[in-house]
């Protein structure tokens, strides 16, 4: 396996990204579940004591993984096609946990993001000190109800 498409998805916008994104690659798609699966009150990214808003707001914060949820064989996989939804303009902070969990040195990441209208803000920078050694080769944004040809076409533009 040299391609794996690893996501995160809180309201499944996401999810259905990353099987498209699999499919074109004829990829593996793993789901980056968390331990304690959020709810829609702890998405409220509108209400500041929200789980959500708690997280972003404390950078350092790892919220756990699901105790099965770990890529077996990570050590045969060149590139990863990272996806989440962008919450407060960078990704939450479950990716930097799920990143921690291995060693990248030398992989290629590719991000993918689902939002509405939020930009990728300093994404990137923010989850490189969780990845050491790893290259992160390209990010694009996509509107949650994005087509098969538009994922056809990014991809077309990476050298992965």
């Amino acid at each position: 396996m040299n391609k794996l498409v690893a996501y995160f998805s809180a309201s499944g916008v996401t999810r259905k990204l990353a099987a498209k994104l699999a499919e074109a690659l004829d990829a593996e798609l793993f789901e980056i579940r968390p331990e304690v699966p959020y709810t829609k009150k702890d998405l409220n990214w509108m209400n500041g004591k929200s789980r959500s808003s708690l997280e972003m707001k404390d950078k350092s914060f790892r919220p756990a993984v699901a105790d099965d949820c770990r890529v077996e064989n990570m050590e045969e996989v060149d590139t990863i096609f990272l996806g989440f939804p962008i919450w407060w303009y960078v990704a939450p902070t479950i990716i930097n946990t799920f990143l921690e969990q291995y060693e990248l040195r030398g992989k290629k990441i590719v991000l993918f993001a689902t939002s509405g209208s939020s930009g990728m803000g300093n994404t990137a920078d923010e989850l490189r000190p969780s990845a050491p050694g790893a290259e992160f080769v390209a990010e694009k944004r996509f509107p949650g109800r994005a087509g098969e040809e538009e994922v056809e076409a990014w991809l077309r533009t990476l050298d992965v």
